[in-house]
């Protein structure tokens, strides 16, 4: 399904990369099986509101009801916006850029740096990299 959600994806972005997959335990609520993540990126023209629709839908097509979720429990697919460039965007509850949690996220940041070894948080410029040293014990393993 992770595969699958990538190619749609991809046809909406140009020069689009993703990362490795990485199974990873549950970071929040800890009675659940291990998750499966990546991150891809790639150049979106229209706006990041557009792309939320468009991930959004992308989930949806796959089975995800949000309705019938726990917080932070098991779903069927997530798609999380990390960045959007530099921009910095607070609309909560709709959209945020950069996530909010992606800070304390080794689960996304891991394959994130992946991608670009030399990523910063665009509000304040700290090294991702940096900041994923912080953390630990978070059990991100790389599947090959």
């Amino acid at each position: 399904m992770l595969e699958a959600a990538l190619e749609e994806l991809s046809l909406s972005l140009d020069g689009f990369r993703a990362a490795s997959f990485y199974e990873t335990e549950p970071l929040y609520v800890k009675d659940q099986g291990l998750f499966l993540n990546t991150v891809a990126e790639g150049f979106y023209a229209a706006p990041p509101e557009d792309l939320l629709a468009l991930v959004q839908a992308i989930e949806k097509k796959h089975g995800r009801k949000r309705s019938a979720e726990r917080r932070w429990g098991e779903r069927t697919l997530d798609i999380d916006i990390l960045l959007f460039g530099s921009r910095v965007i607070h609309n909560p509850p709709l959209l945020e850029i950069p996530h909010p949690r992606l800070r304390e996220r080794a689960f996304a940041l891991v394959p994130l740096l992946e991608l670009d070894d030399s990523a910063k948080e665009p509000h304040s410029g700290l090294a991702y990299g940096s900041l994923l040293k912080t953390l630990s014990g978070q059990g991100v393993r790389r599947v090959d």
